[in-house]
C-alpha cells in the first residue's frame, strides 16, 4: 500500500500586517483562469483579517493595545521601555486602573502606526 502524500497547507489564517500584505501581493499576481479556488481562498482570508481589524478598532483602547502587543509579541515590560514609564504604571494602564495620557497615546500611535483617535477614546477605569 502506498503512503498517502502529506497534506500541505499553503495558506493560513492572517495574523499580522506583514502576512496580510504578502497575501495581498500574491492575490494580485494570480490569474483567474488558472487559480480561481486559490483566489477565493485568499480573498476570504484577507476579508477576515480586515473584518477582525475593523472590529478591534471599535473596541476600547486597552483591548486594542493588548491586541497590538500580542500581534507583535510584546509584553508589558516592552511597554515600560517604549513609553518610558514604570512597571507599576504600565500595569495600572493595562488593568484599567489608570488612563492613557496624551503623551502615551502619541507614542503608542507612532510606534504601532495607528491613528491617535483609536487610542483616544473614553473607557471605564476600575
Amino acid at each position: 500500500m502506498e503512503n498517502p502524500r502529506p497534506f500541505v497547507i499553503k495558506y493560513k489564517v492572517v495574523k499580522s500586517e506583514s502576512q496580510y500584505l504578502e497575501y495581498s501581493e500574491i492575490l494580485s499576481s494570480l490569474s483567474p483562469q488558472y487559480s480561481l479556488d486559490e483566489i477565493e481562498l485568499l480573498q476570504l482570508l484577507l476579508e477576515k483579517w480586515e473584518s477582525d481589524k475593523h472590529n478591534i478598532q471599535q473596541k476600547d483602547p486597552i483591548i486594542l493595545l493588548k491586541s497590538l502587543m500580542d500581534s507583535q509579541n510584546l509584553k508589558a515590560k516592552d511597554l515600560v521601555v517604549i513609553l518610558n514609564l514604570s512597571k507599576g504604571t504600565v500595569s495600572k494602564i493595562l488593568n484599567y486602573k489608570k488612563g492613557l495620557s496624551k503623551s502615551s497615546i502619541r507614542i503608542l500611535s507612532e510606534y504601532f502606526k495607528i491613528d491617535q483617535s483609536t487610542l483616544n477614546r473614553s473607557y471605564s477605569l476600575y
